[in-house]
């Protein structure tokens, strides 16, 4: 057995070069199983590494097909971070020990991006943090305009909220919790103490009586930067000023279209613990109905294994009615390549504290009963130890005066598993990924056989099979996009041996798979035409002794081979 693997950590969020050295770390402990590349460099200049895990013994990780997950797209999402740690040395330690991941590495391959914004984590995770949306570029103003910027003003390496007193406040203390703020009523004129809600930050330009809070000078969202339905800043908010204008993203659809043998792809997020699929902008109706099946079949194994609900970005996932996602990683895999696409959104304290939000995960915190909010802290009184609400302390504020800081604190614990939880919320997703890779097409020889016929001359017979879930094109968006290749075939010949009919390289049809098994009691559920296999013929002239090698690839599907020696 090889020596034990350096664990991933669960008790921090590791730094861009702690985190570059844990993985040149696996990679030279597990050098047969691991490859960390960059895909290419940030706009501070920063490496993006992937990591290529495959059984290299069993073939080139390009020859097999494969599962893309990135994480980290966000700046403060870091629970996906983990996640991307946590599949990576779950492949690596449990290769020899665990018989599906033997055999997803045997025959399939993973890239793994465990931090795809490098530079904007970097600076969440600083000793005096600054939170972004995704990269650091001042985007779309080119300086900071006056007002209120938040930043971790008392130093503690965190970022909360400041309530100041205020006669025109909007919340007033909860009359049996007064730590929790409640809304005013719109008819209360009179009472109080009334409190002003803000987060915590510092000011500049302020004149003692007017408080701006004005865009971010960082406005850009990485997941609405990819080339499929991408709007302008005007329509989309964060898009970027053309499709895959930041380096973070044109690294990452490079890094995707160089790889063909991409079958399935996840883009790790916070937060809701929910799984996403497309479309952003378009209902369901506008799928191919096969498509559509075999999405909610695989997300039903990743309900099963994780817990999470499954769920359409368009129809349960929007910010605002009429308002849709649009340019994200997901739908542009889906749309353009074909490839299934999710995004897992970790981690749900709602769930965690026993509020049910339903399939409510943004309408729930703009509309929710008052007893939700009281479930929640009594959850982080209780299981959190105080850590997700922080009571309120005095701070004397550099340009406001007295204020208090407090509230939730939302990265470390709403958006992100508290780090007693995040190994057990990950784990399961490790799985599903390993279930990801086992369903993809996998080209295998059936037979491959010669029978003499006269004179030297011999029938050659080779059928080649999809023994996988998916079919070869593995969607029919792919097909609708002519986004794959069809399966090929090569014939190689040895010396003195001529084609007497047939084609040396012969292109066949897409090679249907499993999918299509749903229940015996199903439409046509005792049809089953063997489509996931064909048949190539060819007759040669040689020699006895001659050998001759039969070859069949597809990007999506991988290589398999077979020889034959004449009699």
């Amino acid at each position: 057995m090889p020596a034990p693997l350096t664990p991933a950590p669960f008790d921090h969020w590791p730094r861009y070069q702690e985190l570059t050295e844990l993985l040149q770390g696996w990679a030279a402990e597990r050098p047969q199983l691991l490859t960390v590349v960059s895909i290419g460099r940030s706009h501070e200049g920063r490496d993006i590494w992937m990591c290529e895990v495959t059984d290299q013994a069993t073939g080139a990780a390009g020859d097999k097909p494969a599962v893309w997950v990135d994480a980290n797209i966000h700046a403060t999402e870091v629970t996906g971070g983990a996640a991307a740690l946590h599949l990576v040395h779950t492949l690596l330690a449990g290769h020899e020990s665990d018989e599906r991941i033997g055999r997803a590495l045997d025959g399939r391959s993973f890239y793994v991006v465990p931090r795809l914004n490098p530079d904007g984590v970097e600076l969440a995770l600083a000793d005096v943090p600054r939170y972004v949306r995704s990269g650091v570029r001042p985007w779309p103003l080119p300086t900071e305009l006056p007002g209120l910027h938040s930043s971790d003003v008392d130093g503690d390496g965190r970022i909360l909220s400041m309530r100041i007193q205020d006669e025109t406040g909007s919340w007033k203390p909860h009359p049996e919790h007064p730590r929790l703020l409640v809304p005013r009523g719109a008819d209360e004129e009179a009472g109080g103490p009334y409190y002003r809600l803000l987060p915590e930050g510092h000011l500049t330009d302020y004149d003692g009586d007017i408080i701006k809070v004005p865009p971010s000078l960082a406005g850009l969202d990485f997941n609405r930067n990819f080339p499929y339905d991408w709007r302008p800043h005007s329509d989309q908010e964060g898009a970027g000023a053309y499709p895959t204008s930041e380096p973070e993203i044109r690294a990452a659809v490079q890094a995707v279209v160089d790889r063909p043998n991409i079958t399935c792809a996840v883009s790790y997020h916070t937060f809701g613990g929910v799984l996403l699929r497309p479309y952003g902008a378009r209902p369901d109706d506008d799928f191919p109905p096969a498509d559509l099946r075999a999405y909610d079949r695989m997300a039903d194994e990743a309900v099963r294994l994780t817990g999470y609900p499954r769920a359409s970005v368009y129809h349960h996932f929007q910010y605002e009615p009429k308002t849709w996602m649009r340019g994200a990683f997901d739908d542009w895999i889906y749309e353009h390549l074909g490839v299934f696409g999710w995004t897992t959104e970790f981690w749900s304290p709602m769930r965690a504290a026993g509020v049910d939000v339903g399939m409510r995960f943004i309408d729930w915190w703009k509309d929710h009963p008052i007893e939700d909010d009281l479930k929640m802290l009594a959850w982080s009184d209780n299981e959190m130890g105080g850590r997700g609400f922080i009571d309120w302390y005095p701070f004397q504020h550099p340009q406001l005066g007295p204020v208090e800081l407090g509230g939730w604190d939302e990265v470390n614990v709403l958006s992100n598993a508290p780090f007693d939880r995040l190994e057990a919320e990950v784990a399961p997703h490790s799985d599903w990924a390993v279930y990801l890779a086992l369903v993809s097409p996998r080209l295998a020889v059936r037979s491959f056989t010669a029978e003499p016929v006269a004179g030297g001359t011999h029938r050659l017979r080779l059928v080649v099979q999809n023994t996988g879930w998916l079919p070869t094109n593995v969607s029919k968006k792919a097909i609708e996009q002519k986004a794959v290749r069809p399966v090929e075939v090569d014939l190689e010949l040895g010396d003195g041996a001529q084609l007497v009919s047939g084609l040396a390289h012969t292109e066949l049809d897409q090679l249907t798979g499993r999918g299509g098994a749903i229940s015996m009691l199903g439409w046509d559920a005792g049809h089953e035409p063997s489509s996931e296999r064909v048949r190539v013929e060819w007759v040669v002239e040689a020699p006895a002794g001659t050998v001759v090698r039969a070859t069949a690839q597809h990007p999506r599907a991988g290589v398999c081979s077979a020889e034959l020696t004449l009699a």
